[in-house]
């Protein structure tokens, strides 16, 4: 999933906004969604009692003095570590442990980079660095810092219509355009289609449709290669996604007919699986030869994360005799090991853990398939291993922001109470957010209400963001009560914008 930054979404509100609001929306608002919800099961269900690093968050939240927040995070822990027990006085969690030196607060630095102040996350480093001897961030801090600000980068390059320098960073970062980013694909390719280099727009648009076989990936990036390539290029586009994935052929031939036929043309005769896994010469050689995307780029989209190309609808049920091994690395919440173990699922069974493990391990569009091969055919495992499947393919939907897909799979299955408020949650959050960038505030308002309704609470990021709704919705009034709320539970230069802003 590509989450966009808030500066990004600053840069799109009014400019009344955007003059008062710099600092007031430095939140993560867009991108800080809650947090993931990893199945039926704990998302550690073999480690029953939380760590320090698992108390970050609340720790944080516990300094900021966000008792919405505080109480948000506890119900979280209580849920993903059932053996884990809070002190009678929850600021024991904040003393510091026995030291022979300096320490350094690595959750101030976890709390910049989450804000995106990616200037001062790598100023407190620094400090960190040279009053505590010895002592070096963690390999994570500095992947998360890095891929956020070059992420940050990109987004402001791409609202920004600054086409350029986004393909310049893209040619700088090809970690960016992992399938699990592939938003930033598609947008990499508008960026190309915005300064006249459709050939190159075209390029990145088969390396996504050749790497990321996903249907659900494979699918909108065809419609969207629709509006730049040519019709010659485009039959070449989709006799590259057959021969990617072979088992999307049925599906593909039907969204060629549609797309030829919307440009008028006669639809593309059905082509047989078998004759599919390779592109036809004839009409990939009558397609103008494009300009090569960036070797770095195009790299990057040809080793992206993605699903296997198996055909997973012909998986047996039962069968693969890892199961056990498979079972046990995804309870143990370890990630990593459950997908090398479950590598090429040989069962449904199978496929349905590791589709909880990708899911788990950041990877959605991943998840997502192994999670609809399962309840489309998964029915033999039982009723409730078919619900959480599509539970689990509602969150992979969320994961890549694709709400209305994840809303309607939601409203068609009979989930559980939790998994409904799990979904819903996340689904107004998305739609919150979306609506307040189009510029539809009252909607947003809606959004943001009924959620509060809904969890007895609404999380500070999105209160402000509600309050800001209020402004723009010309209800002065409103805002500054809400703002002045906010500013009493703790004031910030976020709060004081805002109640300068409304005044």
């Amino acid at each position: 999933m590509t989450r966009e930054p808030i500066f990004a979404l600053v840069r799109k509100a009014p400019r009344r906004t955007r003059l008062l609001a710099g600092a007031a929306l430095a939140l993560a608002l867009v991108g800080f969604t809650p947090a993931p919800v990893h199945g039926p099961f704990s998302m550690a269900a073999g480690a029953q009692t939380a760590t320090p690093n698992d108390l970050r968050a609340l720790i944080y939240y516990l300094d900021q003095n966000d008792q919405a927040a505080v109480q948000a995070e506890m119900r979280r822990l209580r849920t993903a570590f059932p053996d884990w027990r809070p002190p009678s006085d929850l600021n024991d969690l904040r003393a510091p442990a026995p030291a022979s030196g300096p320490s350094v607060d690595e959750a101030a630095i976890w709390a910049r980079i989450e804000r995106g102040d990616f200037a001062g996350a790598r100023n407190l480093i620094e400090q960190g660095r040279a009053a505590a001897g010895g002592w070096q961030p963690d390999a994570e801090m500095l992947r998360v810092l890095d891929l956020n600000e070059t992420q940050a980068a990109f987004d402001r390059a791409v609202s920004g219509r600054n086409a350029p320098e986004a393909i310049a960073i893209a040619r700088r970062a090809p970690q960016m355009f992992r399938c699990d980013r592939i938003n930033n694909a598609w947008q990499l390719a508008e960026m190309y289609a915005l300064v006249n280099q459709p050939g190159n727009a075209v390029s990145t648009y088969q390396g996504v449709a050749t790497s990321c076989t996903a249907l659900s990936d494979q699918a909108p990036t065809l419609e969207k290669a629709d509006a730049v390539a040519s019709p010659a290029q485009l039959a070449g586009l989709f006799d590259a996604a057959r021969g990617a994935a072979p088992g999307n052929t049925t599906a593909l031939n039907q969204l060629e007919a549609r797309l030829r036929a919307g440009r008028g043309g006669a639809p593309a005769a059905a082509q047989p699986a078998a004759q599919s896994a390779a592109p036809a010469p004839a009409r990939v050689a009558a397609a103008p030869a494009p300009a090569p995307t960036p070797a770095p780029v195009q790299a990057a989209v040809q080793t992206a994360t993605q699903a296997p190309a198996t055909d997973y609808a012909r998986l047996p049920l039962r069968g693969d005799g890892r199961i056990g091994t498979v079972r046990a690395a995804k309870e143990a919440g370890a990630w990593g090991r459950c997908l090398a173990t479950s590598a090429n699922p040989q069962s449904l069974e199978v496929l349905y853990e590791r589709g909880w493990c990708a899911y788990s391990h950041d990877r959605p569009a991943e998840a997502l398939a192994a999670f609809a091969a399962v309840a489309r055919a998964g029915s033999g495992l039982g009723p409730e291993v078919q619900r959480d499947a599509n539970f689990g393919l509602s969150l992979s939907y969320l994961g890549m922001n694709m709400t209305d897909q994840a809303a309607a799979v939601s409203a068609a299955t009979p989930l559980t109470a939790t998994q409904r408020r799990d979904t819903e949650t996340i689904i107004l959050d998305q739609r919150a957010v979306r609506a307040f960038r189009l510029g539809e505030h009252r909607q947003a308002i809606a959004y943001l209400n009924a959620l509060e309704q809904q969890n007895g609470s609404l999380r500070r990021d999105l209160a402000i963001l509600r309050a800001y709704s209020y402004l723009e919705n010309d209800q002065r009034a409103v805002a500054y009560e809400q703002f002045q709320t906010l500013h009493a539970q703790l004031a910030t230069d976020e709060t004081r914008d805002g109640l300068n802003a409304s005044r």
